[in-house]
This record gives C-alpha cells, structure tokens and sequence, in this order.
C-alpha cells in the first residue's frame, strides 16, 4: 500500500514524486445529462453512415420487428430495441457489416382505434367521413407518433438508419405489400370462405390469433335439454339369415323395449356459450364413452328436472352434472346402459322446437352423430354443435360435405342477434362499452340471459351456473371476441403449389415447417418448438379485415360468380401491374379514389363486369411483407433478400415471426430469415405482471432522468433474456452499484494511463509472472466474449467480464500493481510492464463493453483519445494473440492466488482486531504442507503479492492456533508485525531504510527512483 491511501503525515515531503493517478474522468457518471452530448457528437459525425464505409466485411442483416407509431415507448420496447442494438454492435466490432434499418408498422386497428376514440369523444361518426380523409388522418396520426418514438428509441443509445427508416405506410412499401399479396392471388392460394374466426363485435373486425391475448373471464355455464323424439332400430334381423319365430321375436320385443325407454329422454349437453344455442345444428358423442340412461325418482324445490324424467349422460360425469342441478344421491337411478347402436337410432329436437312464437325456426331435426373431439373430462360426454361458431364442428361437417345444412347467420358484425330471430332478435352477446358495476363480467350483454331464460321457459335447462376461465379477448379494445362465421378471405396453406420453388416442399405448411427445421437457428432452442407446432396445427390464414387504414386486398370478383367458381377471382399480371405502378405514385388510397376500378381494368377488361374487394389486409401481412421492400429492396437491405435475424418477443412466435414465416413461403419458398431469437415478457419486482391500474409499470424515461440510458442498457445485459425479466426500485439500484464498480475499474485504468508512450512497451515474453498472467486471462476472455456475442449471450458475456473486472482486476492485480505503478521509477520493467498491460486492458475492456454501455466506452475512449472523429464505436473488438495463453502459469497462479487468499483473510483478522491497521505493518510466516507450492512462491514476490513488508515461507509444520481457511488445505498463517523502519514514501517497513543520506527516510527502490 503506497502514501495515496493511508496517513501522509509522515511522506509530506515525498508525496509530491509519486506517480498518483492522474485524469479527467469523473467519478460520478452524470450519465442523464451528458448523454445527449454523445448522441449530438454520434449524429454530427454520421458514426453509422461510417461504419458502412468500411469495405471487405461480410454483412450481418438484423431485420427490425416494426413496433406500431401509436404511443410512447415502454419497458418492452426498451428491452427489446436495446437487445437489438446491443446484437448489431457486437456483430459490427467483430469484424462484420452489421446493418440495422429500424421500421415502423402504421398501419391496422392499433392506429386506427386511436382515430375512432377521438372521433367518439367529439361525438363523430367514423362511418360519416369520408374514407380516403379518414386514412389520411391514421397517416398524420402514425407519423407524428414515428417521430416521437424514433427520439425515444435514440435516447436508449440504439444506433442505426434513423434518417432512413421503413414505414409501412410509404408508398413503395404499400405497393410491394399488394405486390406480395398478388402472389397469393396468382399461385391460386387466395380464396374466400366463410368459416368461424375470431371476432371482435366492439371492433366489427376479425382478429387474428396474433391480435388476440387470453385473460380470465366469468362466463354462464349451462346444462341443456335435447329431448329424443325418434329412436330408429336397425331391422331386427340384421344377418340375413333365416331366424325363428321366436328368434325374431325376442329381438323385436327387445328392441321395443330400448325404443321404449328412449323415446323421450333427454340428451344433456353442457355449453360455457348459452348464446350459442340459438344456432344449434347437432349434438355430437364419443364412439369410445360409455353412456347411460339415468330416471330422476325425487326432487328438491328450485330443480329443473321432474319425476320420471330420463336423462342420457356419460356415465363419468353424471354425479357431477346431477350435483349441479340440485340432485343428491338416492334421488336418481341408472336405468341402463346405451349402446353406440342405440346412439345411431336416436334423433333429437332442440330444445326450442315447437315453442310458441318461434315462428317454425327450429323444428328441423338436430342431426345426432360420433365425433373424435368429444371427451368424458368435463360436461356430460355430448357437445351442442353451433358450426357457425365454432372450428372443430364446421371442420367436421365441412369434411362430411353438410355444411350448407348447418351454417347459420344469426349474429350480426356488431354481436348482436339479427332482428328477425325469434325471442332474441336485436340482444347483444357482448356490449359495445365495458359495464364498470359488473365488475366480475363488464362485457355481458343480454343474449346469455335471454337465452337462458327462454331455456328454462320451455324446460329445456336442467342447470346453470358460473365459470371462471380463461378466454380470449381483442389486444386492442381489451374486449371479450367470440367465433362467428363470416364471409373472409383466406391463404389455403396446403395447396400445394406450381411456382417453381418447391426446393422445402409444395405447401406453404411442408415450407414452413422444412424452413423451422433446416434453415433456421433458434435462440433459445425452445422457440423451435413452438412455432413449429402452432404451424402445424393451424388452420388457413385469414387475410382480410373489417376495417379501413391499411392496404387492401388488391383483387376483382366476377359479378354473379360463385367463390368456389374457376373465373371468380380475375388473375391478370396486366391488371396487378397497373395496381402496382398506381400503389407507387399515390400510395394504397388510390384502390379508393371513385373511378380506379374503371381505369385499372379498362382496355383489358369490362370493369362493370367485376366488384372490387375493399376489405384490407390482415396487419400481420403488412409487416410479414417487410422482408421484400426492406431486405430485398434497399441498397442497405440483404445481398440475398434474407436477415440474419429476427429478434422478438416471446409472443412474436404467434405474431412476426408466424406471419412473416407464412408470407414468405408463399412467394419466397422459404422462411425469411436464418436466425430467430426471442426474449421474455418484463415483470415488476415481485414478478407481477406490469398495468397501469396497479401502478407497478416502469417507464423507460423515468430511469433514464434518473440514472441515465446506460443502466436500463446494464440492466438488459445483466438479465436472462430468454425468460420473462423482472425491474423495479430494488434492482436498479443493484445494477447502478453493478455499474459504479465497473466505471471505478476503467477509472484506474485512465489515471495510470496518463501520458503513456509507445517507448514504455514491454514484450509479454519480458514481463513479470503477474502480468504474463493477465495476458492469459486476455486471451481466455477474448475467446469467451467473441463466442458469447456470436451466441447473442450478453448476460454470459457481461458476468465474465464483471467478474474479471472487479475479482481479477481490481481485487488483484490493480490492488498489486498499485505500489508499482504510484512508486517505481518510469524506467523500470516492473511499472512499464504494468503499463503495457493497463494499455491492453484498456483497448479490450472499452470494446468488449462498448456494445452494452454505448456511453460510457465513448467517455472512457475519448478521455483517452479525445479528437473530432474519435470514436470507440468505429473501433473492432482487437485481435488477442492464441500465444498468451499459458495454461502451465494459470495453473501455477491458481495455488498462488488460493495461498494468497489465506494470508489476506489472516490479515483482515489483525486489522479487525486492531494489531495493525495496514498490512504493509505485517510479516506474516506461511506454512506450506507442499513443497513444490513453496517453491513456486519463491519465484515470484509474495510479499508484494500479499501487500506486506516482507512474508516468510516454510515448509515447517504450523503450530497451534495458526490461521486457516477450510477451502484450502496444507496452508496456514502466523501473524507477525514487520521489524525495521518505514519508508517515508511507499511505506513499506525494512531494515534498509534511511541508507540513502540524499533521500532520507527511504527504502533502496524509493531512493532509486528519486535520483
């Protein structure tokens, strides 16, 4: 320890001749307020436009996620754009063209449900203005937002083309997304069905799943009626072959009897959608349930089932469903099984036929069948089928061709029953406005209860209750959705395709799912896994909204076609040029603009002969589009059209990387990108899930104002990205000391770097053990880094270099070196050796680091090399010779560092007990059980090692009461204070000082080092 930190009372005189570490870099950061300043210097000299400059390199294209322009950034946005950032900076500093083109989705519900809630607080109509006026408004609105977020992005130190972005709303980009979209028209893959979707009656719209998030919802769970008004046996002699009489009449009085039993019962069917009911078509049973036939023998009051009364049920689930109607055990019975036979010769009514006032509407028989999706797990072994609402029972009667039997369209685009429907024409299944009294259900309309209600009129319930589930609501309007069959458009993804790119299969599907396999690298592995089984189990695409503000379906329809006729759809490249050419100069208002219709198909076709398609497109193909108009068409874009990497969230999974996957494969052939990463969700302190309601969000801003972007960046770095990642008060707080640490390590640096020349510099070969040490350490970490960063392992990488900082560094070699460096003579090998090494540490440390803490390497460097063009970020990772590393010394320093180890900890028990109160006081004597370990200490100073006077080794064996440390074995310590006098000038006690009469009061070295 040298005269800087103990008392100077007795160097006075020579404190002056010390070599003290000498800089401008602050202790304190000031990181909110100097922050801008580094921005303004990165803008003014253009550091991205420079990097691209740099010829030779083999580019790195990270495709950005396009967030939407529709409010102010929060903690997501930040982790995510701060991965990104923190991905292309690395891939830049090792030695790639790492391109980073930010982007924005403008267009789709998000922006246009921003128009509508300032319309509806005017008390406009949006159905009242002018369509093109509308959309121009959703633009002026989107770019205003694209500025505020593109400053907000900048602020977190994200570095790329920000004066070049893409939008999705540009007119190239609107025309290369109808261009995509004419693909699918082309290659016979667009088609337009009508099928249950998810759809949002407060948006009028269908959703996407990816548009869609699951939340708990309270919802009616009823216990329904479909009476058995018809039992058809098979003809009682089946075989063929000639029976008795008696034979024959056996079978006919039991086959009577079973006719007998179920004529009249009653199929229970359980339903958690009572509106459904109404448009009820089937009810289905498994083939592989065992079924019986139950009697009510006694009721309770307020129970809808009657005395005598017969019910069929799975025979697991009917304690369970006559619990729940109030019956208790003893008052009802098994009367007998049902057999699948007897299931086939059952057919059933619903509940409503026959009622008065229903006006005929559901007198048809209900069709009576086995389904493969019907279980015995919960309700009562049957399932109401409403085919209009639901996938698995249109997908069955689509398969068994019956679907024109049982469509129905009773709901309407905004939920509601169509007028015309008996008993519950015009009520709403969903309201248009959340109800804040019903707290547990502030959605519910009055068709659930109209329902129920007429249910019980009619006896056809037999119970109702509650369920708390989950349930899937609109992203957007944080509504309640429901499956309801509508005219959409869809990409039939198992069409199989003549378009001369079937190298990964003849499907969209075989494509994608060939694309996740084959092509593309996931990080973590897990992501793998879940787009491929969503891909392989999902159902066509839908393509087609509701809505106003985006691009739309760029397609004619014959007039008085069918959709399943060949000349439905007009497939013209002629026409898709002129849309195309139109889409460049006028952007997507133009298919808008009266009179488009004409001048696109005049001269080529009868225009009054076609209907123009004004639905638009699904979102999620506007941005699963972006791999053309950015990655193929840009000059910065991708030599080959593809991204290295796609980097999201967890939900993109469901989202950009589904769509764009999709997209892709029908007009490239493959997946769009050859990486995929993806990050969790962020939680607040507690793991809680962030809301607004709670007050537990953390706004990227307030911890830049208070810390400054660097620690948000910190904070990213120190997390495991790959699960959900948890902020607060608390944790910020740890980062910042996390950060405090690491700037006092580069501090050190700065200061003993002052007025460094390149005459100083020593050969690794000539340098002490200690430094040859750190070379070998270099060389490890250089390995480790570049593997980590090519592995987007930033936690890895961070806690690597954290540890070497602050454990290798400056618990060690900085606490050795200290004496040396503030001491020795400029011109000794120990000091310029130090130096050397403080010199590689430097060029490595700011550029390992400058990808996570953009501003703090920048102040780092330029308070090193200051200059108008200096910048650490135009810098690449440096080479780190393989000929440091020198594992034979590692594995000599590692018994070093253990020995050395026991010596401080004996020596802090001094210091606690106040024997000494620096350890330069102590001589310490050290027991070595391990001769070849007291030999390799000889070679080196321990001494200086330890920070003591002087030390003892010996092999001898350690008397009672010396100081041990369980973890290392055969090592122990004898306390002793040194003897001799102190140096006025580094402190170090020896019998040598005061030899030198022109500097009195010094030890050799000091009194070398004066002159």
């Amino acid at each position: 320890m040298c005269a800087e930190t103990t008392d100077q009372s007795a160097t006075t005189d020579y404190k002056e001749t010390l070599f003290l570490p000498d800089t401008d870099f602050p202790m304190r950061a000031g990181l909110p307020t100097r922050e801008p300043e580094w921005l303004a210097r990165w803008e003014k000299i253009g550091i991205y436009d420079r990097l691209r400059e740099k010829t030779g390199r083999t580019p790195f294209t990270l495709h950005d996620g396009p967030p939407y322009a529709n409010g102010h950034l929060h903690i997501g946005h930040a982790l995510n754009k701060v991965l990104k950032d923190m991905v292309v900076r690395s891939q830049q500093m090792l030695g790639h063209d790492a391109r980073y083109i930010p982007g924005w989705d403008c267009h789709g519900l998000p922006i246009e449900w921003k128009i509508e809630e300032a319309y509806r607080a005017k008390g406009m109509d949006k159905d009242a203005v002018d369509l093109v006026d509308f959309r121009q408004e959703c633009r002026r609105f989107a770019e205003g937002w694209v500025d505020i977020q593109r400053e907000e992005f900048k602020r977190l130190g994200i570095t790329g083309a920000w004066d070049r972005p893409y939008l999705t709303m540009d007119y190239h980009a609107e025309a290369v997304i109808a261009s995509e979209f004419m693909q699918f028209l082309m290659n016979g893959t667009l088609y337009q069905g009508s099928k249950p979707v998810m759809w949002s009656p407060v948006e009028k719209t269908a959703l996407a799943e990816a548009e869609v998030e699951y939340h708990d919802k309270e919802s009616f769970t009823v216990w329904v009626k479909f009476p058995v008004v018809d039992v058809s046996m098979p003809d009682a002699n089946m075989s063929g072959e000639e029976e008795t009489p008696d034979a024959r009449e056996a079978i006919a009085r039991a086959q009577a009897e079973v006719v007998d039993r179920l004529m009249g019962a009653r199929v229970v069917i359980w339903t958690t959608t009572p509106w459904t009911i109404p448009s009820n078509k089937a009810v289905v049973w498994g083939a592989d349930i065992a079924y019986g036939l139950y009697e009510i023998l006694e009721t309770p009051e307020q129970c809808w089932a009657e005395v005598g009364e017969r019910f069929i049920l799975a025979d697991k689930l009917a304690d369970a469903t006559f619990a729940r109607a109030r019956l208790t055990e003893g008052q009802w019975r098994r009367v007998a099984g049902v057999t699948q036979p007897q299931l086939e010769a059952i057919r059933l009514a619903h509940p409503l036929a026959g009622a008065e006032g229903a006006a005929g509407e559901w007198d048809d028989p209900r069709d009576f069948r086995a389904a493969d999706f019907v279980t015995d797990e919960e309700g009562t072994g049957f399932v109401h089928c409403a085919p209009s609402h639901g996938m698995e029972e249109y997908e069955l009667y689509r398969d068994l061709g019956m679907l024109t039997h049982v469509i129905t369209y009773n709901v309407m685009d905004d939920g509601r029953f169509r007028d015309d429907l008996p008993f519950f024409g015009g009520t709403a299944i969903l309201r248009d406005a959340p109800n804040k009294k019903n707290k547990d259900n502030p959605w519910e309309g009055d068709a659930n209860t109209a329902v129920i209600n007429k249910l019980v009129d009619v006896g056809g319930l037999l119970a109702r209750g509650k369920i708390k589930h989950s349930y899937p609501h609109s992203w957007r309007s944080k509504a309640p959705v429901i499956y309801r069959n509508t005219p959409q458009w869809f990409a039939e993804i198992d069409r199989k395709l003549e378009d001369g790119m079937g190298q990964y299969g003849d499907t969209i599907r075989q494509r994608a799912l060939t694309s996740i396999d084959e092509l593309v690298a996931w990080t973590p592995k897990t992501g793998r896994n879940r787009l491929h089984s969503m891909i392989a189990a999902r159902p066509d695409w839908v393509l087609s909204r509701q809505r106003a503000w985006g691009v739309p379906l760029t397609c004619f329809v014959k007039r008085g076609a069918k959709p399943t006729d060949v000349d439905f759809l007009l497939r013209d490249t002629a026409v898709n040029d002129r849309v195309i050419a139109a889409f460049e100069e006028g952007g997507a208002d133009v298919w808008y603009k009266p009179g488009f219709k004409e001048t696109t198909l005049g001269g080529l076709h009868d225009p009054e002969a076609y209907g123009q398609v004004f639905d638009i497109l699904d979102v999620w193909f506007d941005s699963g589009s972006t791999h053309a108009f950015v990655l193929r068409d840009r000059e910065d874009g991708s030599d080959d059209g593809l991204a290295d990497l796609y980097l999201e969230g967890t939900d993109q999974h469901r989202g950009w990387f589904h769509s764009s996957m999709l997209q892709a494969c029908g007009t490239k052939g493959r997946a769009p990108y050859r990486g995929v990463l993806t990050h969790g969700f962020t939680l607040d302190e507690k793991g809680m899930k962030m809301s607004k309601s709670i007050g537990n969000t953390v706004a990227p801003q307030e911890v830049i104002d208070q810390y400054g972007a660097d620690i948000l960046r910190l904070w990213v770095a120190q997390s495991d990205y790959t699960a959900d990642l948890r902020i607060g008060k608390e944790i910020l707080k740890g980062v910042a000391d996390s950060y405090r640490r690491l700037r006092n390590t580069l501090r050190f640096l700065l200061g003993n770097l002052k007025d460094w020349d390149e005459g100083e510099r020593v050969a690794p070969a000539e340098m002490p053990e200690l430094e040859q040490w750190v070379l070998h350490r270099l060389a490890e970490l250089d390995t480790q880094v570049r593997d980590g960063y090519a592995a987007y392992d930033f936690q890895g990488v961070f806690q690597k270099l954290f540890q070497f900082c602050t454990v290798d560094l400056s618990a060690l070699y900085f606490d050795i070196r200290k004496d040396t460096l503030y001491c020795d003579a400029p011109s000794s090998l120990r000091r310029r050796a130090a130096r050397t090494v403080l010199d590689l540490l430097f060029h490595r440390l700011t550029t390992w680091l400058a990808p996570v803490l953009v501003f703090t390497m920048e102040d780092v460097w330029l308070s090193r090399f200051p200059g108008d063009a200096s910048s650490v970020h135009l810098q690449d990772i440096p080479a780190t010779p393989t000929d440091w590393r020198n594992p034979a010394l590692a594995g000599k320093w590692f018994g070093i560092r253990a020995v050395r180890r026991v010596v401080t900890a004996a020596l802090e028990v001094a210091r606690r007990d106040k024997v000494i109160g620096a350890s330069l006081e102590a001589a310490p004597i050290v027991h070595l059980a391990d001769p070849n370990l007291r030999d390799a200490l000889q070679t080196v100073d321990f001494a200086d090692l330890c920070i003591t006077s002087t030390v003892v080794l010996t092999t001898e064996t350690a008397p009672d009461g010396a100081f041990t440390l369980p973890d290392v074995p055969g090592v122990a310590v004898v306390f002793a204070k040194a003897e001799g006098e102190k140096c006025g000038r580094c402190w170090k006690i020896s019998a040598d000082v005061g030899q030198y009469p022109a500097h009195p009061g010094t030890c050799p070295r000091c009194a070398e080092a004066l002159g």
